[in-house]
């Protein structure tokens, strides 16, 4: 079977010929060569091939260029082939040159990178085939490694994302969106895709109930049309929900019903008919006059051209109604290089137009608007070395730790830096394409303020590990000096009395204590003078320590008191059967739930958000039962697992503990497991809530405490 001829069936014969010489030099050079995943090599100039042909349009001399860059691009000892057309060569070494520039070449601003792509782009289709090519890659980004794939979405997002918009090709952009919010995040991703899996069925009844009463009046009025449901990608759904901040169900356009009128392609006839279904529409359901969109008269610049209007079915829910005719919904979906999927007309003026607009937008990237590109992760900065290397760190990152990021040695030596050129403390807050040089000096340490000035784990675990360590080599002094002299004055400093000149002269560790003694900040005669006080006052504190260890007891027991009580749910047909919450998801009360009817378990109760709710959704559909909590939580109690890393201070746990105490929370299991390594504390804590905005305030008021670095619910 001829592969090209199967996979490119539209190209007449010459342009299938051309295509294939190419597509045979590269499967030649690609013998031995495969991707992260194992699979050929060849696999990826195919797709970026069909991409370009079937989603974009583009003809067969940039199929062939693709084939040509890959086999120079990885085997460069390979002479150059022969035989091909100027503009196939143009484009070639358009791509060749793309394919050099690093983050580290492009003084570090994603705008910088785009002018290199388009001044390396002589013909501007080289630009649509590198977004083919990022296009084929995010497709397949679960091959690549950590490291690699977390790369490739930043560079998505702030290049070839925006990329997309000036250039209309508005499908591509949606999909890499949509692909960026599975990796970057991932759990509102699940939810958002799993509740539009779990409404599809809904959307269609809706709208067919919607087309049933206006079918006999479209079909007398002579027009030709058809009707499409248009959902809004994950991606739309989520950055429409964070704006507005809303839940999924407040986002009233999730889907659209979509008229595509099938009429000629005359500007007057075409404005005509999208009026009358207009008129027809509004005739048989409320129409809300207030959010007419009228741009048919009025087209947007970017030449979008629809009629939208939101109008109230019979059971008075709001529905957008989009109105436009086939070749406006052509120039919708793939933008301006819609023209391109004319065949044949290899030079005309639309598509001569369309190659100027290309060069425009991409010189002119002001005149896109900011609210029209992706955003960046919240919570993250990006900055730069002066060699161009790219480092993602926490917001409200300092230069300090912009430091240790490069380096613990270059950290620990660390007196301060130059952020664009400009000289700062270690204190500098960096921010998001800023270049960072780093200032180090021989004799500079950390000093125990240091850990103040970074917000990094990395950073302050290396701080204090540099500190902890001088300052052992300090107790061991210390402690050698002190335990002489109290053998010599006959006297004993038992472990409890260490503790609590811990407390009196606030160290915070053992060793910061014997460190006092050894540098004489704690004279070993007030330690002596505070044994001889103590003696005189044992019995009392004995008394004390007795009556907080029984509080202490008396706590626990309460703690540990009371079984959880039945979970109760109003829902239709459950009457007689058993539901419980799944551990894979452990629901709490006021969470977005379903029910699966599980096989010999009744019913189990999931999170929509559940790991587990895409697969149950897709497979057994007829399995999902929908459930509702009841008004209010009852008496009842669920519990939720928390995992917490934390720093190895003395007082985190505790202050864990009392934040716990606080709220209508009660403590059920507590595991703490230390990491050498990071110098942190995993927490394992399983609690007892009566609802989620319960468990809420917990985690929130967790992740403020200082030393808490991260809270997740497992």
């Amino acid at each position: 079977m001829d592969l090209v001829a199967e996979r490119f069936p539209h190209y007449e014969p010459a342009a299938q010929d051309l295509i294939r010489r190419a597509y045979d030099l590269a499967a030649d050079a690609f013998r031995e060569d495969v991707r992260y995943d194992g699979s050929p090599f060849i696999e990826h100039p195919l797709g970026v091939g069909l991409i370009a042909s079937d989603e974009i349009g583009l003809p067969a001399e940039c199929v062939t260029a693709v084939f040509l860059h890959e086999v120079e691009r990885m085997h460069p000892e390979r002479p150059r082939a022969a035989g091909f057309p100027d503009e196939v060569y143009t484009m070639v070494d358009g791509l060749n040159r793309i394919s050099t520039i690093k983050p580290k070449d492009t003084q570090l601003e994603a705008e910088n990178y785009k002018k290199l792509i388009v001044q390396y782009s002589t013909d501007p289709r080289v630009t649509v085939l590198k977004i083919a090519d990022r296009l084929e890659v995010m497709r397949h980004l679960g091959m690549f490694p950590g490291g690699a794939r977390e790369r490739k979405v930043l560079e998505t997002l702030m290049l070839y994302i925006p990329l997309a918009h000036q250039l209309g090709l508005y499908n591509i952009k949606g999909e890499m969106e949509d692909i960026y919010l599975r990796y970057a995040e991932p759990e509102q991703y699940r939810a958002i895709t799993n509740k539009l899996k779990a409404t599809e069925k809904d959307r269609e009844r809706l709208m067919e109930e919607f087309v049933e009463p206006l079918k006999k009046t479209l079909s007398d009025a002579g027009i030709h049309y058809k009707v499409k449901v248009r959902t809004k990608s994950a991606y739309s759904i989520f950055k429409k929900m964070r704006v507005q901040k809303v839940p999924f169900e407040g986002v009233y356009d999730v889907f659209a019903m979509r008229f595509i009128i099938d009429c000629e392609d005359d500007p007057a006839v075409e404005k005509d008919l999208c009026w009358k279904v207009y008129s027809y529409v509004t005739e048989e359901y409320e129409p809300d006059t207030s959010r007419l969109r009228d741009w048919i008269t009025n087209p947007k610049p970017n030449g979008y051209e629809s009629l939208h209007i939101t109008v109230r079915n019979r059971d008075g829910n709001a529905l957008e109604v989009q109105i436009r005719t086939r070749r406006m919904d052509a120039e919708a979906e793939n933008g301006n290089a819609a023209h391109w999927s004319y065949k044949g007309i290899k030079h005309e003026a639309a598509m001569d137009r369309w190659l100027q607009s290309v060069r425009y937008r991409l010189e002119h990237p002001m005149e896109v608007k900011s609210e029209d590109l992706p955003e960046p992760p919240e919570g993250e900065i990006f900055v730069f070395t002066p060699s161009g290397e790219l480092r993602i760190l926490p917001k409200d990152a300092t230069v300090l730790d912009f430091a240790f990021n490069i380096h613990t040695g270059v950290g620990l030596r660390c007196t301060g830096g130059r952020v664009d050129g400009k000289a700062v403390s270690i204190r500098e807050k960096l921010h998001t394409g800023q270049v960072v040089e780093i200032m180090t000096g021989k004799n500079q340490k950390p000093s125990p303020d240091w850990a103040n000035y970074v917000v990094t784990s990395k950073a302050r675990g290396k701080i204090r590990q540099f500190l902890h360590e001088a300052e052992y080599k300090k107790a061991a002094e210390g402690k050698e000096l002190l335990q002489r002299r109290l053998k010599n004055w006959k006297l004993e400093l038992p472990d409890a009395m260490v503790t609590e000149l811990l407390k009196k002269h606030k160290f915070p560790t053992i060793n910061a204590f014997y460190a006092a003694v050894g540098e004489g900040e704690l004279d070993v005669a007030d330690i002596r003078s505070y044994i001889l006080e103590h003696d005189a006052m044992e019995a009392e504190a004995m008394a004390r320590a007795a009556e907080a260890d029984a509080e202490k007891h008396r706590w626990k027991a309460e703690s540990a008191g009371g079984g959880d009580d039945i979970l109760v749910i109003n829902a239709r047909n459950l009457k007689g059967l058993d539901y419980k919450m799944a551990r894979c998801c452990n629901p709490v009360f006021g969470d977005d739930v379903f029910g699966f009817v599980t096989r010999d378990a009744g019913i189990k109760i999931h999170r929509i958000s559940c790991p587990n709710a895409a697969r149950l959704l897709e497979l057994y559909p007829y399995r999902i039962q929908k459930v509702r909590w009841a008004e209010t939580p009852s008496s009842g109690s669920f519990q939720a697992t928390l995992r917490i890393i934390a720093e190895q201070e003395p007082s985190v746990i505790n202050r864990i503990m009392e934040i716990v105490s606080q709220f209508k929370a009660s403590m059920r299991t507590f595991n703490v497991t230390e990491n050498p390594r990071s110098l942190s504390y995993d927490i394992q804590m399983r609690v007892s809530v009566p609802s989620n905005m319960e468990l809420d305030k917990v985690v929130s008021q967790l992740r403020s405490l200082r030393g808490v670095q991260k809270v997740v619910r497992s």
